[in-house]
């Protein structure tokens, strides 16, 4: 929506709420309340730049009910009650996803001047900066919540009226995305490696470690797998992952037990809580070990 179209609205609503009758709201403790609501909304800084569309439909939808005969009342006041409370959502809804996206753009910056420190400061500074990012990422995670949760209350709401929130959507699954590339970036810059090759499937991230990471018949973590466990543990503290899962297969399933347990232990030591992780061994034909973060 461009700015004209926008500032075209707003005026055309506020034109709306002056021309809607004033003796027969004052009447009509209804049309009274629902106006005093669209009011608040425009009245507040935070918000009143936004959902200008969704307040003109609410502006219409209760000058309809002040106007409607006593046989269509119901119906109106049922739509005006809706568009109203769509508009105070929306509003909310797009100051939310500004702050969100000012919110990306800020913790970008900050990652990418953090590349830029000379090695010897690197490591204190990136610290610093990593704190101060998950801080934002906690913050920028409760806004995408909230919106969520809104886009599911106009849904619902609305369901009578229109189809919702695909675009919205769209957005906010392509926040989590680059929340994840960034996640992935830092934890390298941090760990100095290369985290290892990973797949998305039903149990979440899933990153397979170097086969040479465990000496035939040994169960001491060593090779580049050491390195790969260490950007990993990086990866997890930076991301919004919730559990971590060892799963460990070789031809003993105490090997394969001992070997999941030295992962674990090194994620530990690399300052992931010993509570997020499960470690378990199995036999089977082939030695492999996966890792799989879960954001549940």
């Amino acid at each position: 929506m461009s700015l004209r179209h926008t500032i075209c609205c707003t005026l055309l609503a506020a034109a709306l709420s002056a021309a809607l009758p004033s003796a027969r709201a004052a009447e009509d403790p209804d049309v009274a309340r629902l106006s005093r609501r669209l009011s608040a909304v425009e009245a507040d800084p935070a918000l009143n730049s936004f959902g200008a569309y969704e307040r003109l439909q609410a502006r219409q939808a209760v000058q309809a009910l002040a106007e409607a005969n006593r046989r269509d009342r119901d119906g109106a006041f049922y739509i005006a009650e809706r568009r109203v409370q769509i508009a105070e959502i929306a509003a909310h809804s797009q100051a939310a996803q500004r702050e969100v996206d000012r919110l990306d753009r800020e913790r970008s910056d900050l990652l990418v001047e953090a590349s830029r420190r000379d090695a010897d400061r690197a490591r204190a500074e990136a610290e610093r900066l990593r704190l101060q990012a998950q801080m934002q990422a906690e913050e920028a995670e409760r806004l995408r919540a909230q919106a969520a949760a809104d886009a599911l209350t106009i849904q619902d709401a609305d369901a009578a009226l229109a189809t919702v929130g695909d675009a919205q959507t769209a957005k906010l699954n392509a926040a989590r995305e680059r929340e994840a590339a960034l996640a992935r970036q830092e934890a390298e810059l941090m760990a100095g490696g290369k985290l290892p090759a990973s797949k998305r499937d039903a149990r979440g991230e899933v990153f397979a470690l170097n086969r040479d990471g465990f000496a035939a018949g040994k169960a001491a973590l060593g090779g580049a797998a050491a390195g790969q466990v260490k950007t990993l543990a990086a990866y997890v503290q930076a991301g919004p992952s919730g559990t971590v899962k060892v799963e460990a297969q070789a031809g003993d399933a105490k090997l394969a037990q001992r070997r999941a347990d030295a992962v674990r232990d090194a994620l530990v030591a690399g300052g992931v809580a010993k509570s997020k992780i499960q470690s378990s061994g199995r036999s089977g034909k082939g030695d492999r070990i996966d890792v799989v973060v879960s954001d549940k």
